[in-house]
């Protein structure tokens, strides 16, 4: 195997397929790329009903899993990240959710310049390819494929916009478009039928170029420096250890989690922390592994008096039947990630910017695909988008197969607390309302017995998962705890990158697979040196009284 490489990009997910295709695309750059896990071709994968199995599957995904969460009342929580090609792309639920333009206007704040809603809407557009065609807002000739599932065939998805509107909300035609506040169609990383990973979209179209090398099977253990200069990485494949070196650049996209447990194993971090995890400290850069954050959801649950959800279709006649018709047309509801219809609202008067999001399904079911109860059902999931907990990710010793702690302190701002009290009860009263007559039925969880504070804070600690948006962890800016420029450069260190959702500066208002292609887009221009794509200045809507005056004339 050639050991010599122009760079070198550790992670095949949906940063590292991103940067692998567009810093090949030049025949003169040789480009490693290196992932632990293997191939993304199981039909597990590649049919989006089947999400929940790869997810909880230890052959694609890490099963990682926190320390004791102190304001869950000590529940260590579950942290999976992809480790197959594609990374977590090819595990998540395809839900594309760009986010707010307010929340890249907020990481240009925290000092990443040039990453304003402006700069980073045509690295959106470039990414996409919208089964619409392309618009202002949406790209119509991308790599990564996003569409609307089934359309949404089931009356419920219908029943919930209808309800979000006559609780006085907005429509929204498009939320990734001008206005993400409101109520509409859901959109999802699925084309013809199949999951529109970062692999799919990026990599498969171009793995067979003589000038990239694809290595899985490969655990990354350190960054290979000499002084404040990063040279290669050290890599194991089976029992031998290997060497490849970088003449450019060595990039690190093994996400928020392995990203800085990685630079810490190569002894750059917080000094004192290195010294006591026995690692000799190379470069002092206190803010690796900080400020990490994550997006909490709990499922609210209902009973459901017409026998037309997804809870009559989970024997396994009904499986089989799906799973065949996918298999021969590439359709019907094995063609979708079922969450077709969703919300993105205020939590009260004053907050700037949409902070709590709907997913809704057909069903009430868990995310490990079994039935929540017996009989007919559906759930929305609801959780508060833009929390003020901050945890971290830190390494325990030297060995590169020892997962590091992992700590998110969910629930530790008291405002992520009064957050979730506004979902369990802004969502009772949508529920509530007329357009969901004819379907609703007893409230399963939380209860109607969960209505003070004290009632609804201990329903939250116990039932709350993680979204599997886990980020932040090598944020982008300039002061004493950012890790990397803004163009992405680790600080400190000439010839290293982090390029993944770790140098988030904050957690954006949504799912995290659609910002991270963006940055890795944008940060592929960064490494060739090209000039960034022109800013598009664009209307978007958000008026932040426009709620607040609807829900008084509604209500």
């Amino acid at each position: 195997m050639n050991s010599e490489f122009d760079y070198i990009i550790v992670g095949a997910g949906s940063a590292g397929c991103v940067l692998a295709n567009r810093l090949s695309a030049d025949s003169n750059n040789r480009v490693l790329l290196l992932e632990t896990g293997g191939s993304d071709k199981s039909i597990f994968i590649q049919m989006p009903t089947a999400l929940s199995i790869p997810m909880n599957t230890s052959k694609y995904a890490w099963q990682f899993h926190t320390e004791a969460e102190p304001y869950l009342d000590n529940r260590k929580m579950h942290c999976p990240r992809g480790k197959v090609l594609g990374g977590s792309s090819s595990i998540n639920g395809m839900v594309y959710v760009r986010g707010h333009a307010k929340d890249f206007d907020e990481w240009q704040q925290h000092g990443a310049q040039g990453w304003s809603y402006q700069d980073c809407l045509p690295y959106f557009k470039k990414a996409e390819q919208w089964y619409l065609g392309g618009d202002t807002y949406r790209g119509g000739d991308g790599p990564l494929g996003v569409n609307n599932g089934n359309d949404m065939k089931n009356p419920l998805y219908k029943a919930f916009i209808d309800a979000g509107q006559q609780a006085g909300y907005a429509f929204s035609k498009d939320y990734n478009g001008a206005q993400q506040e409101g109520f509409g169609p859901m959109h999802m990383t699925v084309k013809d039928g199949k999951r529109c990973s970062a692999a799919r979209a990026y990599l498969d179209p171009v793995k067979e170029r003589s000038n990239l090398t694809i290595v899985t099977h490969a655990k990354a253990q350190k960054v290979l420096l000499e002084g404040k200069q990063a040279r290669g990485i050290q890599y194991r494949v089976g029992g031998k250890v290997h060497k490849a070196m970088a003449n450019k650049e060595v990039i690190l996209s093994a996400g928020p989690i392995g990203s800085p447990h990685l630079l810490q194993l190569s002894g750059i971090g917080d000094k004192a922390h290195l010294d006591n995890a026995g690692i000799p400290c190379t470069h002092h850069l206190p803010g690796v592994g900080q400020n990490l954050q994550d997006h909490l959801e709990f499922y609210f649950q209902f009973k459901c008096k017409q026998p037309i959800t997804l809870n009559g279709k989970l024997g396994l006649f009904s499986k089989a039947m799906i799973g065949a018709r996918w298999l021969l047309f590439k359709d019907g509801l094995g063609a979708t990630n079922h969450f077709e219809s969703c919300g993105f609202i205020r939590s009260k008067e004053g907050v700037e910017w949409p902070d709590l999001q709907y997913h809704f399904l057909p069903a009430a079911i868990r995310y490990d695909g079994k039935s929540a109860f017996a009989g007919h059902g559906f759930q929305v999931h609801i959780g508060h988008n833009k929390p003020k907990s901050r945890g971290h990710v830190l390494v325990k010793n030297s060995d590169p197969d020892c997962a590091p702690k992992i700590q998110f302190n969910y629930l530790q701002h008291p405002d992520d607390i009064e957050g979730f009290r506004a979902c369990v009860r802004l969502t009772r009263e949508i529920i509530n309302q007329n357009a969901f007559d004819a379907f609703r039925d007893e409230e399963i969880q939380p209860g109607t017995d969960v209505q003070t504070d004290e009632q609804i804070d201990a329903f939250v600690r116990q039932a709350v998962e993680s979204a599997y948006h886990p980020s932040c962890s090598c944020k982008m800016g300039e002061d004493e705890m950012a890790v990397v420029d803004s163009q992405a450069k680790v600080h400190g260190v000439e010839g290293l990158r982090v390029v993944d959702s770790s140098i988030f500066p904050t957690i954006p208002n949504g799912n995290l697979n659609a910002p991270t292609m963006m940055v890795a887009e944008k940060a592929a221009d960064h490494i060739l040196g090209k000039t960034p794509l022109a800013s598009q200045h664009v209307e978007v809507v958000n008026d932040p009284q426009w709620q607040q005056r609807q829900r008084s004339q509604t209500l």
